[in-house]
């Protein structure tokens, strides 16, 4: 190397200052000056702030080494190269799940078959392990999966096809030893999905109608696999009955543990990052930074799938035509029915506040310091306002409410107390469409497509409309208040009355969601901004990390494939070879690594 420039630091600095990354990393190389202002901290400050545009009110990510460091994290760490695609499944592909040590996943799809794949060759690419079809227990499709706390046995929830073409819910249980199956589940309404509370037990859902637009869901604890004692012993335990009016009912439960509180993922600073998104939103300009994985051709595709949906909404409800002579005879029966549901309503809640148990704010409270109690809370999908679901209702469960040992339809109540009431109620202002928790369970992640600003509900069968812009809460569950809304980039076109769940993942530094604009996309928990998007033929309906590995991404669609991406890092670990360099060719691939 040359001995320096004749140039003074400050000098090679500032000219440093004006170059993108990539060229002040190959400047860097040209001699030990140049190298070491290269690697000088305020410009890497200065480019990562300038190349993501971050407002420099949000402070360095506080697990980060360096700066240098921080912007190859996010440009090299990022799994948004598609590595392998899987075309297994023969419909489209609905939901992905990991085990919890990464070693496996699970898929469901319209082809009504759940599939498990193995993650550890020693090639790097996935297989499939197992296939099981769901048909012979008349499912129309498998549509969630979920592996318990041990990775010993897999709960697998679909749609079950009753007589009279109705369509009600069952949750199985498979066994990974064998992939026998031990159980299965009647889960009602199927978009409850049902979920673990422990190695041994799932939450299985009821719901019965009590009214017009009253209903009751009653949520079950039950035994994973009935044993020889199951005459002798609970399998089945009630755990909460809860009241819902104005056609609502509780939807895709979820268990949060919460003894992690004390030591978070994640740190965020919510102020600065809320109005920096204040600002962003303004020019309606979500950021995307080139990662190498798109191009011209894929906004071209973008844009033409935005089309042809716009053009299925509107033709989907045609305008209708009615004669002037019965206008008033519609109007009338219009509001009949309104005023029978509004009275129905009423005495719905008249009813419940009186036969309702009453709620113990003691119970979502956090605990003191140095108490040191777990706590354990089943989150879902509810609403008091319209039947979407546009509210996070909280329900703490109880250390003996763990087990179906004990009283099983609820003696402990007064004979005045029929309802459970919810501990804590969440109003997101918008329909639901996925939920997603953090590796800690500390933060719970909301996909939701927001109501119009300051609308108001008068008829509770007519929602308001929802924007097609897919907005991403984040929701602290130890103060239990949202934090924030500013996570947006992804896109949905269907109307309310046709909206599917699509699933999101969180990783410790990353969360991710799938789309209806045939992407899924990838953003920073930290800085708030949406790093890359993964394209796919069709809408992408799930996305799922690995545990064990954050650069890992697998990402299911309506093309029936599964995508796995990987980081450019480890894409380019997987094509060095075996061998180490030689000691001449060291600097060289020390350049080639930090210029990719």
């Amino acid at each position: 190397m040359a001995s320096g420039s004749g140039l003074p630091d400050s000098l090679v600095l500032e000219i440093f200052l004006h170059l993108p990354h990539k060229a002040v990393l190959s400047a860097g190389f040209t001699c030990r000056q140049w190298f070491a202002v290269s690697r000088d901290e305020f410009l890497w400050k200065e480019l990562f702030y300038n190349y993501y545009c971050i407002p420099r009110s949000v402070p360095c990510h506080p697990a980060a080494e360096s700066w240098y460091r921080e912007f190859k994290r996010l440009y090299d760490c990022i799994p948004c190269v598609e590595v392998q695609t899987l075309k297994e499944h023969h419909d489209q592909v609905l939901h992905l799940a990991f085990s919890h040590r990464g070693h496996r996943f699970s898929s469901c799809s319209k082809d009504c078959t759940v599939k498990v794949w193995d993650t550890e060759r020693s090639d790097g690419t996935i297989s499939l392990v197992h296939s099981s079809s769901m048909r012979q227990f008349n499912w129309g499709y498998t549509q969630f999966s979920q592996f318990n706390a041990d990775d010993t046995l897999l709960l697998v929830s679909g749609v079950y096809l009753g007589p009279h073409h109705s369509s009600s819910g069952e949750i199985a249980v498979i066994s990974l030893e064998n992939y026998t199956l031990l159980s299965r589940v009647r889960n009602k309404p199927y978009d409850v999905f049902g979920c673990w509370l422990n190695e041994t037990h799932l939450i299985s859902g009821n719901l019965h109608w009590i009214g017009n637009m009253t209903s009751c869901s009653v949520l079950w604890l039950n035994k994973a696999f009935q044993d020889i004692e199951s005459e002798n012993v609970n399998v089945v335990k009630r755990l909460f009955k809860i009241q819902n009016i104005n056609a609502s009912t509780i939807r895709t439960v979820m268990v949060a543990h919460c003894r992690r509180h004390d030591s978070p993922d994640l740190l965020l600073d919510y102020e600065a990052q809320s109005k920096a998104q204040a600002q962003r939103t303004q020019h309606h300009q979500p950021l995307f930074f080139d990662l190498g994985n798109t191009d011209s051709e894929e906004e071209e595709d973008e844009d033409e799938g935005g089309e042809k949906r716009g053009e299925k909404r509107v033709s989907a409800h045609p305008p209708s035509f009615n004669p002037p002579g019965i206008q008033h005879v519609i109007h009338g029966r219009q509001s009949i029915a309104a005023h029978e549901r509004e009275l129905e309503t009423k005495v719905a809640r008249l009813m419940g506040s009186r036969r309702t148990k009453a709620p113990d704010p003691n119970l979502v409270s956090p605990s003191a310091p140095g108490e040191g109690e777990d706590k354990t809370y089943l989150l879902f999908t509810t609403g008091s306002l319209t039947y979407s679901p546009h509210q996070i209702g909280i329900k703490r469960i109880m250390p003996d409410q763990m087990t179906t040992c004990g009283p099983v339809l609820g003696e402990e109540r007064s004979t005045d107390e029929f309802f459970d009431s919810l501990d804590h109620v969440i109003d997101i202002h918008g329909h639901i469409i996925g939920m997603g928790l953090s590796p800690d369970h500390r933060y719970l992640y909301v996909n939701s497509r927001a109501w119009p600003a300051g609308c108001v509900i008068s008829d509770p069968m007519s929602p308001p409309p929802i924007a097609e812009e897919i907005d991403l809460h984040v929701i602290d569950l130890k103060s239990l208040k949202e934090e924030r809304r500013s996570l947006r980039a992804h896109r949905a076109f269907t109307p309310n009355d046709e909206c599917f769940f699509i699933f999101l993942d969180v990783s410790r530094d990353f969360v991710a969601s799938g789309a209806e604009d045939k992407h899924g996309y990838i953003w920073d928990r930290h800085y708030n901004i949406c790093l890359a998007r993964l394209k796919h033929d069709d809408v992408v309906n799930s996305v799922a990390f690995s545990p064990a590995d954050q650069e890992l991404l697998l990402s299911a669609s309506d093309d029936s494939t599964i995508k796995v991406w990987r980081s450019p890092r480890m894409v380019r670990l997987a094509e060095a070879p075996q061998h180490p360099p030689r000691a001449r060719k060291l600097l060289s691939c020390l350049a080639a690594e930090v210029l990719i």
